[in-house]
């Protein structure tokens, strides 16, 4: 089993879905975690329980990184230190999917917000964290979760789409900014996993059949996955990936066009 024992994670948007799930399987694997969410509430505290449990500590801040990111990622990092001084793993999670209409509706208000916390605050917040880690010395590891949705495009989320492309260029030109200050970045890219979020489109049948038409394995697994991907990315086993998207999607942004069903 890959160890983080010895490390500390802040991952960002953690406190249910694909959050929750890498902040689980960091605690599982040893390290320490602080669970960012948006308020503490009664789902942050499962987090937390469920990360105390693995017998590691654990630790709640809140925050809206979606209003005025850059001030809010200078407070989250001062408040992450706070809670857990010589965190070294950064998960940037926390994201939105805001525009579920045509490209030809999408506000500014839409696209404005949906930027503002899948890519501005990710990207403060890293600089945040990494001019603290360089000053330290600390050979940090920063995560991007980004989305299948940064290569393959759906008509009505041209805002959440863009955002998440814009993820992986992020994960590239962080690798090669910090590398040679010894941070590591990555990013992981899943496919469609059920999550509260997902529940209600999986829970029609003909939507579930279409997503296992379209996915090699036929599968379409829990956040877990997410949180197995999250610690190799993390740990000392991927020291020589830098700079790369793991795409965490059952294969389906390898297959050109599904087989028409028999």
């Amino acid at each position: 089993m890959l160890s983080l024992r010895g490390h500390r994670a802040l991952i960002t948007g953690a406190t249910q879905g694909v959050g929750r799930a890498i902040a689980v399987a960091i605690a599982r694997a040893g390290a320490d975690v602080v669970i960012h969410g948006l308020r503490i509430d009664a789902q942050a505290e499962q987090t937390r329980a469920l990360c105390r449990a693995a017998g590691v500590q654990a630790e709640l801040v809140e925050g809206d990184l979606s209003s005025r990111p850059v001030e809010a990622a200078e407070r989250l990092a001062r408040d992450a230190h706070a809670a857990m001084p010589g965190f070294d793993l950064l998960v940037n999670n926390a994201g939105t999917c805001l525009d579920t209409t045509h490209f030809l509706e999408v506000t500014p208000e839409v696209f404005e917000r949906t930027m503002r916390l899948n890519v501005e605050a990710p990207f403060f917040l890293t600089q945040q964290v990494a001019r603290r880690w360089v000053e330290a010395g600390t050979q940090g590891r920063v995560l991007f979760t980004g989305s299948i949705n940064g290569r393959l495009a759906e008509q009505n989320h041209a805002a959440y789409d863009s955002s998440k492309g814009a993820v992986e260029m992020m994960v590239k030109t962080l690798c090669v900014a910090l590398a040679p200050r010894g941070i590591r970045v990555n990013g992981m890219a899943p496919g469609l996993v059920r999550t509260p979020l997902t529940d209600a489109f999986l829970a029609d049948p003909k939507a579930m059949a279409w997503m296992q038409m379209h996915t090699p394995n036929g599968a379409v697994p829990g956040p877990e996955v997410c949180g197995e991907a999250a610690v190799f990315l993390l740990s000392d086993a991927a020291w020589h990936v830098h700079g790369q998207m793991l795409l965490v999607d059952g294969g389906m942004s390898a297959w050109q066009q599904p087989d028409v069903p028999a």
